[in-house]
């Protein structure tokens, strides 16, 4: 297991503000994505895309507190497989940025279930449901949460979920807030599947370091994406109801791997 802090990823769904009055300790993290930062005014790092609002960033940072763009966050989502791969939002960047630089023992998110079926979509208000747009990397939220969990598990890190809600997009386990205290188990994943998937990945070459994916997005394969969500999942030993197709089609040179 890790070693590092416990890192609390704060999403802005309408159940964020309950956050606010739960214990921080010397090894809690608390990265705050978008809006979030106004939840609690003790985050350590804000993280946001390039077309973030300046009105509604925070007027003032008070060190050791430090915002987290696009020059910190693609270079740390690249070096653990890319924004193809790993989901082109900030629910999934944001776990992706901790792990490379943070090294937690625990990442705990809260306030990012993805689900938006309420009389309002965020604590602040009607928002853009950022993760259920049009994007061929988001066709699966579950098989990109599951991979953050195994890449995360390979490093030695639990990923957890702190939320109540009866439903969540996040395959994480459940936990409560003693796990911001207290390290969470670390899943016992097959680390030589994990490693395979990533080969898969790595032979499809479709990583873009600019993070500009959706620039490129007519090279990549829509079945050979889910050909990989497909592993992730069933890595997890999780199927989801009538999410995948029946049958997807094979990796170049895949054939026989994996047991599919």
């Amino acid at each position: 297991m890790a070693t590092g802090p416990i890192v609390l990823i704060l999403g802005s769904s309408p159940a964020a503000p309950k956050a606010a009055m739960w214990p921080k300790t010397s090894d809690l993290r608390i990265v705050a994505i978008n809006n979030a930062w106004r939840v609690r005014p003790d985050w350590d790092v804000l993280i946001h895309p390039e077309d973030f609002p300046v009105e509604r960033r925070p007027t003032g940072v008070s060190p050791p507190q430090r915002l987290c763009t696009h020059t910190d966050y693609v270079p740390a989502q690249n070096r653990l497989g890319g924004f193809v791969f790993a989901g082109g939002t900030m629910a999934f960047t944001a776990g992706y940025w901790a792990l490379d630089a943070l090294r937690p023992s625990t990442l705990a998110y809260y306030g990012c279930d993805m689900i938006y079926d309420g009389p309002v979509s965020h604590f602040y208000g009607q928002g853009t449901a950022d993760p259920l747009r049009d994007d061929i990397t988001l066709r699966s939220l579950e098989a990109k949460s599951g991979r953050l969990l195994a890449i995360a598990a390979r490093q030695g890190c639990s990923c957890v979920n702190l939320s109540d809600a009866p439903t969540s997009r996040l395959l994480f386990p459940r936990a409560d807030t003693t796990a911001l205290t207290n390290p969470s188990p670390v899943l016992p994943l097959d680390i030589g599947g994990i490693d395979a998937i990533l080969d898969a990945e790595s032979r499809l070459g479709y990583m873009v370091e600019s993070g500009r994916y959706w620039t490129e997005a007519e090279r990549f394969d829509a079945d050979a994406l889910a050909r990989i969500d497909t592993m992730w999942l069933q890595l997890l030993c999780w199927t989801p109801v009538a999410a995948q197709p029946a049958t997807v089609p094979a990796l170049p040179g895949d054939e026989g791997r994996l047991g599919f």
